[in-house]
């Protein structure tokens, strides 16, 4: 429930707090008084768009609070604590935007966005204006006031995710079958490429290997005659060789009489140096004899590596990266070739899923065909209350063909009347009158007010072209629903005026360089001045403080 706004720097606003209590609130005042400054400062508080033209003249900014208390909304009690922001019984909501653009919102002192607002709005006020008028000859409108008639808004956004986890399946499902000539033809290719890449069976470090014995084998004549050259150096040449060298060296060392201690060291060195010439004179023997020239086997490896370039070039990869590429393409050819096996089980899923969203939405169906007709009932009494008599409105539902499915559920659902008896239902947009599409909209917004759990209803001059006894009906009628919570009703009729619980005059101060909007709570003799210039205008005489008077006493009685 609202309990009070607090608006600062907002239009002719400098500084206003009003204060609300349960029951029904009736906003009067002059043409241009700004009785709309509530709602509108409301409407800025639960995350409307900001304009910078609504802050005062010669402000920077504006702020707007309403605070509410939340002592019987367990749902917004809720929200505020899965969003970890302060969830007690009251919860203050706050705007703040300024000349430059720039808006910010806050939660209980926590900074939040717009649409964190707006969510938290929509738990907390239920706003009815005139210009529902015009959404009310919408289908999609029709079907919301219905679903919240019936209680079945959470059941119809379960039919709603149903669908669309149905719908993503089917679109799944549809790709793969129009696709599925290019999957054949893939599969086939990839089977051909990974034939070829087993077939060639190239294994690890390979193409090394390989690419090492070519170069030996391609330079084996020059090899051979180098390591014959290599052994006369080292022990062949008669001229001097490596090994006759140390030899000499090492006898005349031996020979050496009173030598000193750095000539043995040097006798050691050249020692361990004949022993290690020894081994590589055997090594390169051993080489001379098993090394040979083999055309043969140079020809099979640059075959081998031709083809392992081949591929390597074909496949546009490193010839060491064609084992990373054969797994792969087997990979993928191992995923399509459970192609079929993925539509098969995305059609056993979907079927699943359209008997999921079938169950759900029958049972919708079922709810909202039982509720129809009572919301029906309730809304032509309420019309023959507005002095409609004769009128009958029908909620009509249309099942929708067989196996179409819809987000919506499986009807189509639109509000059809006939205002006079023995004609035909016809859509809302086609009623002639709009004193009659004014009075239709009322008695819908009121049904579907009764029936909501938000605690606070504001209704926005919804009885434009209402007058006389009719007006008195509104007023009744909006008083009962203040009866179990908190109505707020702008309006200029006297007639819904005088039905309010509580009652406040908006007015306009104007000075020689400024002005002023001021929100006036009345009390009782003071109503019946407000009622009595509503009555009968700018002159107020002491029949019209009568009339006021009996209007205000009938009402409360």
């Amino acid at each position: 429930m609202l309990l009070s706004i607090n608006i600062n720097n907002y239009t002719l606003v400098e500084s206003l707090e009003i204060e609300f209590s349960k029951g029904t609130t009736a906003i009067t005042g002059e043409t241009g008084a700004g009785k709309s400054l509530v709602l509108d400062a409301l409407g800025m508080a639960l995350g409307d768009r900001a304009d910078s033209d609504t802050i005062r003249h010669g402000k920077q900014r504006a702020e707007i609070t309403a605070t509410f208390d939340l002592s019987s909304t367990p749902e917004a009690k809720n929200w505020l604590h899965s969003n970890d922001l302060d969830a007690d019984d009251q919860c203050i909501l706050r705007r703040l935007y300024t000349t430059e653009g720039r808006s910010r919102g806050y939660i209980n002192g926590q900074s939040c966005t717009m649409q964190q607002l707006q969510t938290l709005g929509d738990m907390l006020t239920d706003i009815h204006s005139q210009h529902e008028h015009q959404s009310l000859l919408r289908r999609e409108t029709h079907r919301r006031l219905l679903d919240e008639y019936a209680n079945t808004t959470e059941l119809a956004t379960e039919v709603a995710a149903s669908y669309q986890q149905w719908n993503s399946a089917n679109k799944q499902l549809n790709n793969l079958l129009e696709h599925a000539d290019e999957l054949t033809a893939r599969k086939d290719l990839l089977t051909f490429q990974v034939q070829e890449l087993q077939q060639l069976g190239l294994e690890n470090n390979e193409l090394g290997n390989l690419e090492k014995e070519q170069q030996t084998l391609a330079n084996a004549d020059q090899i051979l005659q180098d390591s014959h050259s290599l052994l006369a150096v080292c022990d062949q040449d008669e001229s001097f060789n490596i090994r006759e060298g140390l030899n000499r060296a090492l006898t005349i060392l031996s020979g050496l009489k009173h030598r000193p201690e750095a000539l043995g060291n040097a006798e050691e060195l050249l020692q361990s140096s004949m022993i290690q010439v020894e081994e590589a004179i055997h090594e390169i023997s051993n080489h001379i004899d098993r090394f040979e020239a083999d055309p043969q086997r140079l020809q099979q490896v640059e075959e081998r590596l031709s083809a392992i370039f081949q591929l390597s070039r074909k496949h546009r990869v490193n010839g060491d990266q064609l084992a990373e590429t054969l797994e792969s393409l087997e990979a993928e050819l191992q995923a399509l070739k459970g192609g079929g096996e993925s539509i098969e089980t995305l059609q056993e899923e979907l079927s699943k899923l359209a008997d999921k969203y079938s169950a759900k939405s029958a049972k919708l169906s079922k709810q909202r065909t039982k509720a129809a007709t009572v919301m029906a009932n309730e809304i032509n009494q309420q019309l023959q209350l507005l002095s409609m008599e004769g009128a009958e409105l029908v909620v009509s539902i249309s099942p929708l063909c067989e196996g179409e499915f819809r987000a919506t559920g499986n009807e189509d659902i639109e509000f059809l009347i006939a205002t006079n008896p023995g004609q035909p239902h016809k859509p809302l947009q086609k009623i002639a009158s709009g004193g009659e599409l004014s009075r239709v909209s009322l008695a819908i917004q009121v049904v579907a007010a009764a029936h909501s759990n938000i605690p606070t209803l504001v209704f926005d001059e919804v009885d434009v072209g209402i007058g006389g006894s009719t007006a008195d009906i509104v007023g009744q009628l909006l008083k009962q629903l203040g009866d179990r919570g908190q109505v707020i009703s702008v309006t200029h009729q006297p007639q819904v005026a005088a039905h309010a619980h509580h009652h406040y005059r908006a007015s306009k101060v104007v000075e020689t360089n400024s002005a002023e909007s001021l929100m006036t709570p009345l009390d009782k003799q003071q109503r019946v001045e407000e009622l009595a210039r509503m009555l009968g205008g700018a002159k107020v005489t002491d029949q019209t403080l009568s009339h006021a008077s009996e209007l205000l006493k009938l009402a409360s009685a």
